[in-house]
């Protein structure tokens, strides 16, 4: 791979422990990812709480990333956004300068910015750093769509945007994306859809449930990637259920109680106002898993 913020990606839980962020849960956690063929980790993404995390937290687990990455074949893509645009220009410098091998970036959350303001968000993060940028564009979330013709033009002008995680939910739009700019980077951001944005052009994954699965997670990507559809796509149906149960609450809760049923993390937090899955769903995660072979730390 010609781009190594490509592949096989996680994006990381952040383990909670007595209302702190748990350093040292936190790097066995990403080198477990490191353990079982995971390409990238990206902390601080939206399934990292990164919108309840202090800014003081959320650099120290760019830092525990990086550091625990050092020496290895596995890069860190930062995340680093914010519904303002100086505090995503500094969150993306802060990356650059502790060693992040680029940037993830949400598109501004709450403020509904026009296609213009978009655009100048973007063009803003990605001149204040050398790194490579990938767009993260996620409307159920966030509120706003980052339009294609908006990713077209940021993908033109500025030359270390290199590509987009798509989290829309729509193979249509994967497609228009690929049909008009064949260089651009689609990541896939919805694990249902991870083989056939794979199948149809994309260029990797970024995870929740390789969280959980990263051996298998890695085994789909790099499959499809290496064009052995037929093994990719069997892979991702089996992990349709899973794939299923981890989103059957607002993401992170459902993985982060998959995590701790397994052992993988000390305790069951999250960070106000997230809660604890129900009852019900924390049972119907137990049953699911129990399909499959979960690895140790």
């Amino acid at each position: 791979m010609n781009n190594p913020l490509i592949g096989a990606m996680t994006a990381l839980v952040t383990p909670i422990k007595n209302g702190k962020l748990d350093e040292v849960g936190y790097a066995k956690l990403i080198q477990r990812q490191i353990n079982n063929g995971i390409d990238v980790v990206v902390p601080v993404g939206t399934t990292g709480e990164s919108a309840t995390l202090t800014h003081d937290e959320h650099r120290q687990c760019i830092e525990i990333a990086v550091d625990t990455c050092k020496g290895t074949n596995v890069r860190v893509l930062a995340g680093a956004g914010s519904n303002a645009t100086f505090e995503a220009v500094g969150l993306a410098q802060f990356a650059e300068q502790h060693g992040a091998d680029g940037i993830l970036s949400v598109t501004p959350y709450y403020n509904k910015p026009m296609q213009e303001g978009l655009f100048l968000h973007y063009k803003a993060i990605a001149e204040s750093v050398e790194i490579p940028v990938l767009l993260y564009n996620v409307p159920g979330r966030t509120g706003v769509d980052l339009l294609p013709e908006t990713i077209y033009r940021l993908f033109n002008t500025c030359s270390n945007i290199y590509g987009v995680k798509e989290a829309t939910g729509s193979i249509e739009r994967c497609v228009d994306l690929l049909a008009h700019e064949p260089a651009l980077a689609l990541i896939s951001g919805d694990d249902a859809i991870n083989y056939p944005l794979l199948s149809n052009g994309g260029k990797g994954v970024i995870s929740v449930t390789s969280n959980l699965l990263p051996d298998q997670i890695a085994q789909l990507t790099h499959l499809a990637l290496e064009e052995h559809y037929a093994k990719a796509k069997a892979l991702n149906d089996k992990l349709y259920n899973i794939n299923k149960a981890l989103f059957c609450e607002s993401n992170p809760i459902p993985i982060k109680a998959a995590l701790h049923i397994a052992g993988l993390i000390d305790t069951l937090e999250f960070r106000l106002p997230l809660s604890a899955p129900s009852k019900e769903n924390m049972k119907k995660i137990e049953t699911v898993m129990a399909q499959y072979d979960i690895k140790g730390l």
